[in-house]
């Protein structure tokens, strides 16, 4: 954990539950585990507001409690982690996936529960009856039963989850030990039971009317004792299946770009065989004969057999490696590489970046060390074929970034400069993680800007008439552009600093695991 990451972890904090919460969260990722009492001592934050914000962090998942360690019955003790606080800045593309698979339905339940936490189904598909059926024409509504079908599917497929049973979490008592890993079938067996739910009737439409009688309204939702049957079954949202989802489809389109569309249905079908047989962690998918995936791909495609074979081999002898051959039986067996997949769509990362911040020459040496990994200067310069002085200013430069080492060899023990070879190298993974926290410092800086926009949009929209007469069109115009399209960009930035931050963290959580 660096400091760009507790940073970014505040402002994350901050922007979606306030500054009290931002200051408990900030507080725990510097010191680590600790009870109610010692929270309250060191933040100087009043009791009331340090048991809300812990109930606030743990009910979204990113706090977990355990008894203290000191002592049996000792005072339950907090922790969160980074890597909790950080999927918040995945929250619209986790909705957005949702939509792409699952339409305006599966949008709103995935929204629904990032916005509460977690969820019963029942209240979810109530919720999301009446937000479809506030959109409709008027007389028409949304089925529950059309909510519910969609729930389930997100179930099916893993993307939604039952929360870890556990004991509430009340600030200050002894607690139960806490796992922080997510609920799976082996620790949880009705991790994907979806609970018969007796739930009939449509959203209802809210109407317009006073505030007075919103509240009664509200009041009597509270006082309805209706059962459904799934009384105590809460529902989380299952980010790991999500990155999954976005690590296969990183995949699919690398290799539709560098081969064809064809090429890559192939993966994406091996992919989609080998979702459930296949550990997250793993470094390769289960092997698939080729009778397999020939059964398997969508009948669209119309590939023959032969044609089938033909692509295999096109895959496995492709230099990037993302299908390999494992084996003869049923055809030919087959796997895609997940972790080489990985580190080769990291390495274009980097090598994206070196292009962007120090040109195409610069990327060329770049590219020429990842792939011959130890080169003298002269070596480099005859490569590349860069003229001597500007190669060894692209090197120098590439040096005092830190994205190229220079490696010494002596000859003899005394390191004399006359024997001794001087070799360059990019060493990936350090690389990878350098550009990380660079990536967490940018997105860090963009979201301060724009909380900072925000607030300079509010003082500009307090226009008088009079000074909107005097002021010309044209100045008017810009000021509800900059107001309106600024922010946009803003996150549009974030979205795609984000994208570049799940492959480095991808390929570096693989790397760890392999």
């Amino acid at each position: 954990m660096t400091a760009q990451e507790v940073r970014l972890c505040g402002l994350l904090l901050q922007e979606h539950f306030g500054e009290v919460v931002a200051k408990v969260g900030t507080h725990l990722l510097k010191s680590g585990a600790q009870n109610l009492r010692t929270i309250i001592h060191e933040t100087g934050i009043s009791l009331d507001l340090v048991k809300k914000s812990l109930c606030v962090l743990v009910q979204h998942g990113t706090c977990v409690f355990s008894s203290g360690r000191k002592a049996p019955g000792s005072p339950t003790e907090y922790r969160t982690s980074c890597d909790r606080i950080l999927r918040i800045l995945r929250y619209p593309r986790y909705i957005y996936t949702a939509k792409t698979l699952y339409g305006d339905t599966g949008e709103l339940i995935i929204e629904e529960l990032l916005q509460r936490g977690d969820m019963t189904m029942s209240s979810t598909v109530k919720t999301v009856a009446d937000r479809l059926t506030q959109n409709m024409e008027e007389g028409r509504s949304m089925d529950y039963s059309e909510v519910s079908s969609a729930f389930s599917k997100l179930v099916e497929t893993h993307f939604l989850q039952r929360s870890t049973p556990a004991t509430p979490a009340i600030p200050g008592t002894p607690a139960a030990p806490v796992s922080t890993a997510p609920p799976t079938p082996e620790s949880f067996p009705d991790c994907y039971r979806v609970p018969h739910v007796t739930l009939i009737g449509r959203g209802k439409r809210r109407l317009s009317n006073e505030d007075g009688e919103d509240q009664r309204n509200a009041k009597k939702t509270k006082m309805d004792s209706e059962t459904h049957g799934d009384e105590g079954i809460y529902w989380q949202v299952n980010f790991e299946r999500f990155h999954l989802h976005f690590r296969d489809q990183a995949i699919i389109s690398a290799v539709a770009n560098k081969l064809d569309q064809t090429s890559s249905e192939i993966v994406r079908t091996m992919l989609r065989m080998s979702e459930v047989t296949t550990s997250p962690t793993a470094t390769c998918t289960k092997p698939l004969s080729a009778n397999e995936i020939f059964r398997s791909l969508p009948s669209s495609y119309n590939i023959p057999r032969p044609i089938l074979d033909q692509y295999l081999t096109l895959l496995v002898d492709d230099p990037m490696e993302f299908v390999g051959k494992a084996g003869e039986s049923g055809g030919g067996m087959y796997v895609v590489n997940l972790h080489k997949a990985l580190a080769n769509l990291a390495r274009a990362t980097l090598e994206s970046v070196v292009q962007e911040r120090f040109g195409s020459r610069s990327a060329r040496i770049f590219r020429l060390l990842l792939r011959k990994r130890h080169l003298e200067q002269k070596q480099v310069e005859d490569f590349a074929m860069i003229p001597a002085k500007e190669a060894k200013d692209m090197l120098y430069t590439l040096l005092s970034q830190n994205l190229v080492q220079l490696q010494e060899i002596p000859k003899t023990p005394d390191y004399a400069p006359s024997r001794t070879f001087y070799l360059y190298t990019v060493n990936q993974l350090p690389t990878a993680r350098m550009l990380l926290q660079n990536c967490y410092k940018t997105v860090a800086n963009l979201i301060e800007r724009r909380l900072f926009e925000s607030k300079e949009s509010k003082n500009k929209r307090t226009f008088s008439t009079g000074d909107i007469i005097e002021s010309s069109f044209w100045s008017v115009g810009v000021t509800i552009l900059t107001i309106v399209l600024f922010p946009c960009r803003l996150d549009s930035a974030e979205n795609q600093v984000d994208e570049t931050i799940f492959l480095l963290e991808s390929y570096v959580n693989s790397t760890a695991t392999s």
